[in-house]
């Protein structure tokens, strides 16, 4: 199959996914995210970079190093052990500050 082909076929299943799963009407769904997703999923599942590096085909783990700062569980961790600000709705108003003043006195 060329890859243009797959590109085909993929923009047909992902036309009938999206009658169903609303929620990928705003997405771009690409070969390259495809195997971009499937690489999370098989890193999350082994947690051996080596392994995840084989399947992809990189030359050296180093190309595959990038999923590690890509992995949405690690993210997930650092966002759930922090509280989340309280931040209420509203307009925001410059207040008078010093360092606000000494900022704009340096443009000058």
């Amino acid at each position: 199959m060329s890859r243009h082909g797959f590109n085909h076929r993929l923009a047909l299943h992902v036309a009938t996914a999206r009658q169903k799963v609303l929620s990928l009407a705003g997405k771009r769904v690409t070969p390259h995210s495809l195997r971009h997703a499937c690489a999370l999923r098989a890193l999350e599942a082994t947690h051996d970079i080596r392994k995840v590096s084989l399947w992809l085909g990189h030359a050296t783990v180093k190309s595959t190093e990038i999923y590690l700062r890509a992995d949405p569980a690690e993210k997930l961790d650092v966002l759930a052990a922090g509280l989340p600000p309280k931040i209420q709705k509203g307009i925001f108003r410059s207040a008078p500050d010093r360092l606000l003043a000494i900022l704009g006195d340096a443009r000058t």
